[in-house]
C-alpha cells in the first residue's frame, strides 16, 4: 500500500528530553519515527512508546547503514550534552548522503560549526524558548510567537476590543499598523485562512498576524 503523502519517516538521534519530545510528537502526528540512542536503558524505557527504537553509536557509519538511515526523509540529531558526538554524527550522516539533517545546538558557536559541516537546519531550543518567554512577558496579550528573523515575526493574538464589530477592511490593519492578517481562529476552533475584507471580527476571535516586531508590539498595545 502506498504511503500517504502526509506521512513522513523520521529518525531522531539522541533521546534526551528534547529528542524524546520531538520523536513522540511526530508519532502523535501520524509519522513513522526511528529513535536512536547509545544508552540501552533509554531505549528500553521508550520501546513501548515509539514506532521503533534502537541502541547504537551514531558516530559509526556502519551502524547507521545497518538501520538503513538513508531511507528516512529527515534525521534529527538531538544530542545535547556531548557536542563532539553531535558533530561527528552530523558529519557521518552527510557523508552517507542523508537528504535532510536537522541538529540541536546549545549556543550560536555550535550552530555555526554544525552549519559549516553541512547541517541543513540547526535549532537552538533554549535560545528560542527564552526569546518566546521574553515576548510573552513583555506582551501579555500575545498567545504564540514565531521569530522569522531580521526583525519580523508571526504572532497569534486575541482580537483587541476596539476591533470587535469592525470588518477587516474597516480596521485598516495594514495601513495603520503595517501588519497583515494570515488567518482568524474563531471560538468554535474553526480556522479561516486569509479572511475576506468584509469579515467582521468577533470578541473571542484569535488572529494570526505577520509583520515587523515593532509593528506587532504597537498593535498589541491596543489590547492593553
Amino acid at each position: 500500500m502506498a504511503r500517504k503523502p502526509s506521512q513522513l519517516e523520521f529518525a531522531v538521534i539522541g533521546l534526551g528530553r528534547f529528542g524524546r519530545s520531538v520523536a513522540l510528537n511526530l508519532i502523535e502526528r501520524g509519522h513513522t519515527v526511528l529513535g536512536i540512542d547509545r544508552d540501552p536503558n533509554i531505549v528500553q524505557q521508550l520501546a513501548d512508546r515509539m514506532t521503533q527504537v534502537v541502541a547504537l553509536d551514531s558516530t559509526n557509519e556502519d551502524a547507521l547503514r545497518a538501520v538503513d538511515i538513508l531511507s528516512f526523509d529527515t534525521v534529527v540529531v538531538a544530542i545535547g550534552s556531548q557536542f563532539e558526538a553531535n558533530l561527528m554524527t552530523t558529519v557521518a550522516l552527510k557523508q552517507l548522503g542523508v537528504k535532510r539533517v536537522v541538529c540541536k545546538a546549545l549556543n550560536e558557536r555550535q550552530q555555526y560549526i554544525l552549519t559549516r559541516v553541512g547541517a541543513d537546519m540547526v535549532v537552538l531550543p533554549e535560545h528560542e524558548a527564552g526569546a518566546r518567554l521574553a515576548w510573552q512577558l513583555s506582551e501579555p496579550h500575545l498567545l504564540e510567537h514565531l521569530n522569522l528573523g531580521h526583525g519580523f515575526s508571526v504572532a497569534e493574538v486575541k482580537v483587541p476590543a476596539p476591533l470587535v464589530g469592525q470588518t477587516l477592511m474597516q480596521s485598516g490593519l495594514r495601513r495603520r499598523y503595517g501588519i497583515n492578517v494570515l488567518a482568524v481562529k474563531q471560538s468554535d476552533n474553526k480556522m479561516l485562512v486569509t479572511p475576506p475584507p468584509d469579515y467582521v471580527f468577533r470578541r473571542d476571535d484569535r488572529m494570526l498576524i505577520i509583520g515587523s516586531d515593532a509593528n506587532i508590539s504597537t498593535f498589541c498595545d491596543l489590547s492593553s
